[in-house]
């Protein structure tokens, strides 16, 4: 957005700190008492207000120099851009308490405007805005002085029926409206003359005007607009610049009886929507018309006018930009004005048709192709105009090749969320172009992060949510891929055929590379098509721009989106679709662009969004039981994804029961305790050869946790448990242990170990509390301490425990531990 410099400048000015701020208004306090208001003073005032505007928040300034500060605003003497200084400076400091802010003697209207602006940052103080507001009427309504221009009153306006909308009466709404119309149809189309110091010496004959010209060079043969070109300019010029530059709010304001509003439009439209309505402005003299509708009509005309003068080659740099501008702020106005009167709709569509031909084959003019599409979204079901070839090279095409334009990401993504009502059940092309709208949030996703919060569920359905998953977890890839896309892009010296044979020496070399071209367009796809297994190849081709900052900044934003998405997704899926995403959770849980820290927040979301997955549809431990002691058998998991396999084991233990599901057989069960029996005692055997990690306490306690639920439902095992139990305790006291975990860690496991064997020992006890029935569960009275089933279940521990190991104190915790904890967290 900056350059390097002005980048670096206002680093500068955030870093300055309070006590040098002071030092700094005391050398310009110093330079204003001695009213010394040349360059010196001018370059202080500069500076001091880069320093107040650099910063989020507001700086704080000593009112008594802020006081000076208004005294140089008001002084007569004072240099125009001392006074611009100065009220910039007190506004950007705003709102201020008990400022002297006055207006009533000051005659010149720019230093007026100065004032004004001032007193109106401050807030909306209801009198002081009426009085201003009062005051600009005045002026606008009287003879104009002498030497002042009334251009300066006019943003004044704007922002006083911003702050108070009822600040001005009927009469006064007319009459302005007559004053736009002729500034924006009557202005002079001559251009202005110089200003010379006159003399004997000076030519009469270069003084005088010529006409002014189009952007193109031309000379202008129709009215003067703020497109048209001349080297000086005449007052009436200036206030039909200003008066188009306010048009829209005006418009707004002077129009908000209702008919502005979406509703009432196209109520207005079924009615009025006739060939009578079409041809009604034409054969109806404008003259006749009362101000507001005569201020319309002319508004459209001068809107037309602009939309055929951004069609001219401009000469000039600045002229081209301006045309752009202009062309946005026309189109936005007609669609306003079709809202208010909806017989203009007819007039404008056939010209907005023609003007989106030539903005589809311009991608200078882009950011135009928005108001044209919002355009046809609010009327071309009142013109009865299919819109869906707009709307296809809106959603298809622009994401694509203009995903790194900030400015129109953002503003495109703003013109999705303004029509999400819209969307949500009208245009099937949104919702499948969500591959595509991705590519704005993955390079541009620290300014568009809230913006997706507010779309993403929109998108969401049962046909898209495991593509949309897929597609935010490699969100990060994709944003290597884009800018592997954009470097690929530049012109490059032709290259020899790719030899098959050798592997891509770079990134960019494997973007070009025929090998992984189908990948890299699966990626960069821009629609919806379903998914495709194997990302893996990219993932190591692109590991060297993984630490890329962009890559990094993409990646801190995805476990946010992914949260929401499981938070809309829940609200709706069945079993079907619930099965479907546990899958893709454990197989994606391996399959993550290796950004750093990027995995563990992904894995920190995932796991628990596994619980609630599981807690919706507890028959899936059944119905994935293959894919769940897959996960489960496999080592490796412990290690590189603790939380899930956590998450995944407490599950199995809390829904691996005929409570839950009636296929859960015996087998079933004695399948699962085997597998889990078999890693538990793979990690608790430390031996000095052992070569495997340490593994975290929690683990052994849930493992050991869910073993005891299991052979509580299938009770033949419990003579086997016991005495792995009894193990495990041996364990904890052996040498080897004491090397790998620290002394709290051993007396965690011991502690586990002895109160799921004190349950053993009775298994009707151990089934009423690790597996209890509903009627038990939901009211959770195991953790109510006002019953009695806490209180029975210390008595029980107390009978059953013999053993001379016991550490005192620790009975009471093995209610700690029952199937009704819901996070696994409350079983270490």
């Amino acid at each position: 957005m900056f350059s390097a410099g002005a980048e670096s400048l206002f680093l500068q000015a955030r870093e300055i700190h309070d006590e040098e701020l002071k030092k700094f208004c005391s050398r310009i306090t110093g330079l204003l008492q001695k009213e010394d208001l040349g360059n010196e003073t001018i370059d202080c005032l500069q500076r001091l207000f880069l320093i107040v505007s650099a910063t989020k928040y507001s700086r704080k300034l000593e009112k008594k120099f802020v006081e000076l500060l208004l005294s140089a605003l008001y002084f007569p003497k004072s240099p125009e851009q001392v006074q611009v200084l100065c009220a910039a400076i007190v506004r950007e400091i705003s709102p201020s308490e008990n400022l002297p802010l006055f207006y009533d003697h000051i005659q010149n209207t720019k230093l007026f405007s100065l004032a004004a602006s001032v007193l109106l940052a401050q807030g909306n103080k209801r009198d002081e805005v009426r009085d201003v507001g009062l005051r600009v009427m005045k002026v606008l309504e009287g003879r104009q002085p002498e030497g002042q221009s009334l251009r300066y009153l006019l943003p004044v306006l704007s922002k006083v029926i911003t702050l108070s909308p009822k600040v001005l009466k009927e009469d006064q709404i007319n009459f302005l409206n007559k004053r736009l119309i002729d500034w924006l149809r009557y202005a002079s189309i001559q251009q202005g003359v110089a200003q010379t110091s006159g003399g004997f010496f000076s030519n009469p004959w270069a003084r005088q005007p010529g006409p002014v010209t189009e952007v193109d060079g031309t000379v202008a043969t129709d009215f003067f607009t703020v497109l048209s070109v001349g080297q000086h300019y005449t007052e009436d010029q200036w206030l039909n610049v200003q008066a188009f530059s306010m048009l829209r709010k005006w418009l707004l304001y002077s129009g908000n009886d209702g008919t502005d509003s979406p509703d009432s439009a196209e109520d207005k439209s079924e009615l009025e929507g006739s060939i009578m309505s079409m041809v009604s402005a034409t054969s109806t003299s404008s003259r006749l018309l009362p101000p507001k509708e005569r201020l319309r009509e002319n508004a459209f005309e001068y809107c037309q006018r602009l939309i055929e003068q951004s069609n001219r080659r401009a000469l000039k740099k600045p002229d081209c930009e301006l045309q752009k501008a202009c062309l946005v702020e026309a189109v936005i106005i007609l669609d306003l004005l079709c809202r208010q009167d909806s017989s203009l709709i007819y007039r404008t569509l056939s010209c907005l048709k023609t003007l989106h031909g030539r903005l589809c084959g311009d991608l200078a003019y882009v950011r135009a192709l928005l108001p044209v599409a919002q355009f046809f979204l609010n009327h071309s079901e009142a013109a009865a105009v299919d819109s869906e070839a707009a709307y296809q090279h809106l959603f298809t095409n622009i994401p694509s090749e203009l995903f790194h334009n900030s400015v129109l990401a953002f503003e495109f993504i703003q013109f999705c969320r303004e029509n999400i009502h819209f969307f949500n059940g009208n245009l099937s092309i949104f919702k499948l172009s969500f591959p595509n709208l991705f590519k704005f949030l993955a390079w541009n996703s620290a300014s568009l992060i809230s913006e997706f919060v507010d779309i993403l569920p929109v998108f969401i359905d049962a046909s898209t949510a495991i593509e949309m998953l897929h597609g935010l977890l490699d969100l990060p890839c994709l944003t290597a891929a884009l800018d592997l896309y954009l470097r690929s892009s530049s012109p490059t010296a032709e290259k020899p055929l790719w030899d098959p044979t050798l592997k891509p020496s770079s990134c960019l070399d494997g973007f070009r590379d025929p090998h992984y071209q189908a990948l890299f367009q699966y990626l960069l796809r821009t629609k919806a098509r379903g998914i495709i297994k194997g990302l893996t190849p990219l993932h190591q081709l692109l590991k060297p721009m993984a630490s890329c900052s962009r890559v990094v900044q993409c990646a801190e934003a995805v476990p946010v989106l992914i949260q929401l998405f499981f938070a809309v997704v829940t609200e709706f899926a069945d079993r079907t679709l619930i099965n479907q995403l546990v899958v893709l959770l454990l197989e994606r849980s391996d399959l993550l662009f290796d950004v750093p820290q990027f995995k563990a927040a992904i894995h920190r979301v995932m796991s628990s969004q596994l619980l609630v997955l599981c807690k919706l549809h507890p028959s899936l431990v059944v119905e994935l039981s293959k894919e769940l002691l897959e996960f489960t058998g496999t080592i490796s998991n412990i290690h590189s994804k603790e939380n899930i396999f956590t998450n995944v084991v407490w599950a199995i233990g809390e829904y691996l029961s005929v409570l839950y599901d009636r296929r859960c057989t015996v087998e079933l069960i004695n399948k699962f305790f085997e597998a889990l029996e078999a890693l538990l005692f793979e990690i608790t055997q430390f031996r000095p050869s052992a070569i495997l990690p340490k593994c975290c306490p929690r683990v052994i306690t849930v493992l050991m946790t869910t073993l005891t639920k299991l052979v509580s439902r299938s009770q033949d095992l419990i003579p086997r448990v016991f005495l792995f139990l009894s193990k495990v305790r041996s364990f904890a006291e052996s040498p080897a242990m004491i090397s790998v975990y620290s002394k709290e860690d051993r007396e965690t496991i011991l502690t586990r170990a002895t109160e799921l064997m004190n349950l053993l020992k009775m298994p009707s006890v151990a089934q009423f509390v690790l597996t209890p029935s509903v009627e038990v569960s939901n009211p959770r009275y195991h953790l109510d301490t006002n019953t009695s089933l806490p209180l029975a279940l210390r008595m029980v521990s107390q009978l059953v425990e013999k053993e001379a190991g016991l550490l005192p104190g620790r009975d009471a915790s093995v209610t700690q531990c029952t199937s009704g904890d819901l996070e696994p967290q409350a079983c270490i």
